[in-house]
């Protein structure tokens, strides 16, 4: 049986959505957690539940970081985590997989399937153990999700694009 730990000091989950048309506001959840239960050598048999505090949310300003918290968009108080729970994992090629599966946010649940890069593994030289690594990328439409609150802007357009992308990469501990 694998153990697997997220190591968080080497892990960022970031995102980043269309600003006044022109533009783009980026951020990062600074708190998560990712459950991976498999086994590197066999992706597409594994399991992965990923917790996002969304609290923890930071944009570089504090009075942004307060409205996306708010019952405006991610409403914390009611709703304090985003989740994913992969359904399914199919191989594209040897480094990266479709990690298809139940992403809630804000109490609402959509199948989203996003794209995972697996980096492989290695010994860390300071400490010994095998740590793996793997990058992710997706999209979603935040008004899927009842994250519609927007603001129409006198040239045309909106304050905040509809799309929102999304970058991870992510180091674990793999003890066997």
């Amino acid at each position: 049986m694998t153990n697997v730990t997220l190591d968080k000091v080497h892990s960022a989950l970031n995102f980043e959505v269309k600003h006044m048309m022109v533009s783009k506001a980026k951020g990062e959840f600074q708190n998560f957690d990712i459950d991976f239960n498999g086994d590197f050598d066999d992706i597409e048999n594994a399991s992965v539940k990923v917790t996002i505090d969304v609290a923890s949310i930071e944009t570089n300003n504090e009075d942004r970081n307060g409205h996306l918290k708010s019952e405006d968009f991610f409403n914390v108080e009611q709703y304090p985590n985003i989740t994913f729970v992969s359904k399914n994992i199919t191989k594209v090629s040897d480094s990266e997989f479709n990690v298809a599966g139940d992403l809630t946010i804000k109490g609402v649940t959509n199948e989203e399937t996003f794209t995972v890069e697996y980096n492989g593994k290695a010994k860390d030289p300071m400490q010994g153990n095998t740590i793996a690594g793997a990058d992710v990328t997706g999209k979603v439409n935040r008004e899927d999700y009842g994250l519609s609150w927007n603001a129409p802007l006198e040239t045309g357009g909106v304050l905040i694009g509809k799309e929102v992308k999304f970058s991870g990469g992510f180091e674990f501990v793999v003890e066997e």
